[in-house]
């Protein structure tokens, strides 16, 4: 039923002390108690400081063994003894319940589960499951796997006891949270389906293949000790905490009658009649307890009244029977302490005779009529039935030849003797008959005792009746109502009731659980006779009495003033009255019938023995007669419960749940209700129950602090005089043990603050952390009013956490393993450990922030100082592998950027001590780098643009790519550092950016300078084709003036300036460059006009040529003159304008280059025509130039120059005048055009 936790062996060393001092108070509770072993004057037992005897011989040990079986042997009688009392507490409780409103537990995880659910995630992992996920849950599962299930701390936690799957869930649903909250929205899937989808997921995971059909039948069989136990249920779990057998428990079980609820209502009054005589006897004897003032003796004394009185009042508040609703008596109202402390007559509460009023029902079964002859066989019989005082009922009608019913009528009466009357009747058949025909009856005497089976019974008949055998079969069957404890015939003689030696129906009735009245009744009558409330008698058997006619067997009711003397004919009559008797009176005293008592002591002597008559004889063969008549008001219960508290916590912490110290229903019922039922004072039973709690937590196991702080709190209020239980007497013990529990505590509580990150990992159980540093607070006060100081608990807190900081780096390393490498290793392996050592530190700083920084709220600024002393220990070995690295070793940065990337986001750590540590160590090197950096970026630029081939490189060539990617990933490495002061970092930012202007500037004009260089060797004729190292030093430029944007912005005064300063620089480098290559190309077309010039009216050569040509053109066809010069020079434009197209990458340079190159040549070709203004061109000059500024106009139009730099005031003077040469040349020579003009040379082929 309940699942086996404790074993019946126990440790002797744990409990041997404690049982000891059980078993010296307990030394007088029995006759057949063992004595206490001797003990030498150091308070040791002899046996024991004899085992421990360095050379043993055979003799030593001989007796060393006959004294562990003696050990045994007291500790299972304890056991045993202890047991008895716990099954009584069980039996009969009347002042505890089982709570209902506890928090339930859950099933505590082990370490095979825990390994199974390694393997399962794992499996989850490798893709190894039919488990659909994203990458992102697989991240979030590959975390939860690496950082939590991995943890050592996680599987100590678990190995103690104190994690569950809900602690297990609640760690991944927190950190998915995080995760989930941290992702982008999702147009119509909110991050709470996510979340619930995930947690499904992870469900699975932990379920892996398991049929889980069958698992709630087995989930619901031992969950069991988590809901109300029935009484069989607790039987068996203090069995198994106790160490008890079946078959004791049976024997225990009978001999105590733990099954009638009347015995051990007895058992009680008399516990509680026997508590309230110890306490007037120690008022008498005032031999009292230590306590812390003498004042408070007296009110010692009232207390224990005061609580016995309670009993009373929750005994006396019980109903009479669970079986009798109907019989409801009024309360009998009661002095305090007069009932059990004054027996005399003028303190007692006189019955009436209508107080003991009974209500009975009878069941009345007509079976069948025998003998009935004088009716005809047809007639019609029926019975009817009544119980005089009362109603009449009637059976079915029947015929005479099958006279049978089977009909049973109830009735209910208040006559004790009540009288049954039935009888038979004939249907009559005459015409004048007015009733009908009666045959027979019969009356019957029923008493609670009469027999229930049916039965026949002779029926009187009229006279001369031919039915004179006539017999009815019926059974009456009379209730035993549940307040009538007893009754039956005796003979009874008193000197105040019954006064006169006579045969009488006796009951004993119960009126409240403290009334009993033994009552004599006469047949129809609902009040006695006669009455004896029988508080403070003493019943007992006696020997006959002669003198006195009736009756065999004797017993008397004796009390101060009277003897009632009672006779019964049956000796197991007397037996059963007596013992009814005993209940009732709550006399202490057990009467034993005299040949019983001959037989358990055939040497005589007086006998107090409990066990009942009916198990005396199987009581006594197993032995158990000495626990069950052991008197519970001689044993020291405090010390009893001692020792059943740690043994029930035991094997509490040893069930299947995640308990934290808490008891079960159960078990706090059962200890309840011992606790009041015994007198166990709770500041004791608090101290008791925190000594183990503190026991168990500084063993490793896991305790709830809020339980700590529960009864810590209850023991506080009492030892400072609050009454938390309304005692208000503190005994020297008390005050001295809760001194000496408080310091225990305050060591422990100090302790796992210190061990912070182990005793609560990832912050399990949830608010444990909190409340521990709530419950030291608690602790650290004076008294219970007087708050302490917060600076007090500051300082404790400050202390802890600095012991933290040691402990948590201490264990870190020696996880890393960083000792054993720190020693041997080479510089570059002490920094790779040194790296690690700080993404562990990182991970231990962020899990505090996460799962510890709520319960430190109070003093967030602790927890600050902590992480800046977890830091400071980290330096040291920081430092160390830092001093170790070769100069000028650039490989520590990332280590930097790893600790500022964590520290620089953190409220109190930014710009802390372990920071601004950091920053020094790191501002030389940083400086160094940035030196070493500029001097290598400067000579690289000088022996790369002296070696430069000036080839396309992307968007520039192989030295500007290099010097711009060496300048962008410098800043970025400094960017990407976040440098945590503001001045240092601004004054890097402001020196990279002046040293990529500089290097910016020393590129562009070693550009320039190679640019002029470069055109200058390029020839001025139309074959000229602009070299690709010339478009490619004008991408530097176009690229140098990009990357300034991006290099050399700074915000601010002369920063700003000076950025525009690179800026005007490269603008006008471009412009030189642009007016450099566009006077070469132009120089190409002054060469073409100098060659026209020879055409030149007036020369020459001129006249040479034309007389020429005319000669020649008589004999053939002659080329024409010019076509090919305007050819070369057209195809020359176009191809350069082409290359320019193609290789520069900034098409406003292009756009620019190209209205400078269209205006310079329209410039060119008009200046040349000037200078011949007063002269007539040649024809083939005119045809030339015609063609050239057409085509030239046509092709800048097509490359992008606008309508207004075409249609220039230049362009039009040399449209005018080429207009007007051609209108006279066709008026001189019409054909000498040969078709080309000014108007359609649109139209002519390219």
């Amino acid at each position: 039923m309940l699942d086996p936790s404790s074993s019946e062996e126990e440790s002797d060393e744990v409990l041997e002390e404690e049982r000891r001092d059980v078993l010296v108070a307990a030394g007088g509770g029995s006759p057949r108690s063992l004595p206490p072993p001797p003990r030498d004057p150091r308070g040791r037992e002899a046996g024991a400081a004899r085992a421990v005897s360095p050379s043993p011989s055979v003799l030593s040990e001989g007796r060393e063994e006959q004294e562990r079986l003696q050990r045994e042997e007291r500790e299972k009688r304890l056991r045993l003894q202890l047991y008895v009392f716990i099954a009584r507490c069980i039996a009969h409780p009347f002042n505890a319940k089982q709570p209902t409103d506890m928090a339930r537990r859950q099933q505590k995880l082990n370490k095979q589960q825990l390994q199974m659910l390694k393997e399962r995630f794992q499996a989850f992992l490798n893709g190894e499951t039919q488990i659909v996920a994203d990458e992102a849950f697989c991240n979030a599962v590959r975390s939860y796997y690496e950082v939590f299930l991995k943890s050592d701390r996680v599987a100590r936690m678990v190995h103690s006891g104190g994690c569950s799957a809900n602690d297990f869930r609640d760690v991944f649903k927190k950190n998915i949270e995080k995760r989930v909250r941290s992702l982008p929205e999702i147009d119509g899937l909110s991050k709470e389906t996510v979340l619930s989808s995930w947690l499904a997921k992870y469900d699975a995971i932990y379920r892996g293949e398991e049929d889980f059909c069958k698992q709630p039948n087995r989930m619901a069989l031992s969950a069991v000790s988590e809901l109300i136990l029935s009484k069989e249920q607790l039987y068996e779990m203090f069995q198994q905490i106790l160490g008890i057998k079946k078959l004791e428990h049976q024997l225990i079980y009978n001999a105590c009658q733990l099954d009638n609820g009347d015995e051990q209502a007895a058992q009680i009054r008399r516990e509680l009649d026997g508590r309230l005589q110890l306490a007037e006897q120690m008022a008498r004897e005032r031999k009292f307890p230590k306590f812390v003032t003498r004042e408070m003796e007296n009110m010692y004394i009232e207390e224990l009244r005061s609580s016995v009185n309670l009993l009373m009042a929750n005994l006396e508040s019980l109903p009479v029977s669970k079986g009798g609703p109907e019989f409801k008596l009024q309360k009998l109202k009661r002095s305090q302490n007069s009932a059990f402390l004054d027996i005399g007559d003028e303190n007692e509460v006189q019955l009436s005779k209508s107080d003991v009023v009974l209500s009975f029902t009878l069941e009345i079964v007509i079976m069948e009529v025998q003998g009935l002859k004088s009716v005809a066989p047809n007639r019609i019989v029926y019975c009817t039935m009544e119980v005089e005082g009362g109603e009449k009922l009637q059976t079915d009608q029947a015929e005479a030849s099958r006279p049978q019913w089977g009909t049973q009528g109830d009735f209910t009466t208040t006559h004790p003797r009540p009288v049954v009357k039935v009888k038979l009747f004939t249907e009559s058949t005459g015409v004048l008959a007015l009733e009908d025909k009666e045959l027979g009856r019969v009356v019957l005497y029923p008493t609670s005792n009469s027999p229930k089976s049916p039965d026949l019974h002779k029926m009187i008949v009229p006279k001369n009746s031919q039915d004179s055998d006539l017999k009815i079969k019926l059974a009456v069957r009379m209730d035993k109502p549940p307040h009538m404890k007893h009754c039956g015939y005796l003979y009874a003689l008193g000197q105040k009731v019954w006064k006169r030696w006579k045969k009488r129906y006796f009951v004993l009735v119960q009126v409240s659980q403290y009334t009993f009245a033994m009552c004599s009744y006469r047949e129809k009558k609902s009040e006695p006779q006669e009455l004896m409330q029988l508080e403070g008698y003493t019943v007992d058997y006696t020997a006959p009495h002669t003198g006195l006619q009736g009756g065999r067997v004797f017993f008397n009711a004796v009390k101060e003033g009277d003897t009632v003397i009672f006779a019964s004919d049956d000796e197991q009559d007397r037996i059963l009255w007596v013992q009814a008797m005993y209940r009732a009176t709550g006399q202490s005293y057990k009467p034993v019938p005299a040949s019983q008592a001959q037989k358990m002591n055939p040497k005589g002597g007086n006998v107090n023995t409990g066990i009942s008559p009916l198990y005396t004889d199987r009581g006594q063969k197993h032995g158990m007669d000495e626990f069950i008549s052991a008197n519970p008001c001689k044993f020291d219960h405090a010390s009893l419960f001692r020792l059943l508290q740690r043994q029930t916590l035991d094997h509490r912490l040893n069930d299947s749940y995640s308990c934290l110290g808490w008891f079960s229903p159960g078990q706090v019922f059962v200890l309840d209700e011992y606790c009041a039922r015994y007198g166990v004072r709770g500041c004791h039973r608090h101290l008791c129950y925190l000594n183990e709690l503190i026991e168990h937590s500084e063993n490793g196991s896991v305790i709830d602090p809020t339980l700590l702080h529960y009864s810590f709190a209850f023991c506080a209020s009492h030892v400072h005089g609050n009454r938390p239980d309304g005692i208000g007497t503190v005994s020297v013990e008390e005050k001295e043990r809760f001194e000496e529990i408080k310091d225990r505590l305050s060591s422990l509580l100090e302790n796992q603050i210190s061990h912070f990150r182990y005793c609560f990992p990832f912050g399990r159980p949830e608010g444990a952390l909190k409340a521990t540093l709530s419950l030291l607070e608690r602790v650290l006060m004076k008294d219970i009013a007087t708050p302490i100081p917060a600076e007090e608990v500051k300082k404790v807190v400050r202390k802890c956490l600095e012991k933290a900081a040691l402990i948590n780096y201490t264990r870190l390393t020696e996880y890393a393993k960083i000792e054993e490498t720190m020693n041997q290793a080479t510089p570059a392996r002490k920094l790779e450990e040194v790296l690690h050592l700080a993404e562990l530190c990182i991970e231990v700083l962020q899990q505090n922030e996460e799962h510890h920084s709520e319960a430190f709220a109070w003093w967030p600024e602790l927890l600050a100082e902590h992480a800046e002393k977890f830091l400071s220990l980290y330096s040291v070995d920081m430092d160390s592998a830092l001093e170790a690295q070769l100069q000028d070793s650039w490989d520590s940065f990332p280590l930097f950027q790893l600790l500022n990337n964590a520290l620089r986001n953190d409220t109190f750590l930014c710009n802390g001590k372990f920071h601004k540590h950091l920053q020094e160590i790191f501002v030389p090197m940083v400086i160094r780098y940035i030196d070493l950096m500029e001097s290598s970026i400067a000579q690289s630029i000088h022996r790369g643009l002296e070696q430069e081939s000036w080839q396309p490189v992307n968007n520039g060539s192989a030295t500007s790519e290099d010097l711009f990617w060496k300048l962008d990933a410098l800043q970025m490495f400094v960017f990407d550092l976040h440098w945590p002061e503001p001045e240092f970092a601004h004054h890097l930012e402001q020196r990279l950016k002046l040293m990529a202007t500089d290097m910016i500037e020393a590129c562009v004009k070693r550009t320039r300078i190679a640019f002029e260089l470069k055109l200058q060797k390029t020839n001025k004729s139309t074959d000229l084709r602009i070299p690709s190292s010339l478009c490619t030093m004008f991408n530097v430029l176009v690229d140098a003036k990009k990357q300034t944007a991006k290099l050399c912005i700074l915000d601010g005064g002369q920063e700003q300036q000076y950025h525009s300063k690179i800026d005007d620089l490269i603008e006008e480098t471009v412009k030189e460059i642009i007016s450099l290559l566009v006077s070469k190309v132009v120089s190409v077309l002054e060469g073409v006009l100098s060659k026209l010039s020879r055409y030149d009216e007036g020369t020459f050569f001129s006249s040479l040529v034309s007389f020429t040509v005319k000669a020649a053109a008589k004999y053939v066809d002659v080329p024409k003159p010019g076509m090919d010069l305007a050819d070369t020079y057209i195809m020359f434009v176009r191809q350069n304008q082409d290359i320019l197209r193609e290789k520069v990458n900034e098409e406003m340079y292009i756009e620019k280059l190209f209205d400078q190159w269209y205006s310079s040549s329209m410039k060119v070709i008009c200046m040349w025509l000037a200078d011949r203004l007063d002269l007539q061109l040649h024809i083939y000059q005119l045809k030339t130039l015609i063609k050239i500024v057409k085509k030239t106009y046509r092709d800048f139009r097509l490359q992008g120059v606008l309508e207004g730099t075409l249609n220039s005031k230049t362009y039009d003077t040399v449209h005018s005048r080429l207009t007007v040469e051609e209108a006279t040349v066709s008026v001189t020579d019409a054909g000498g055009l040969q078709g080309i003009t000014m108007k359609d040379s649109d139209e002519e082929e390219g």
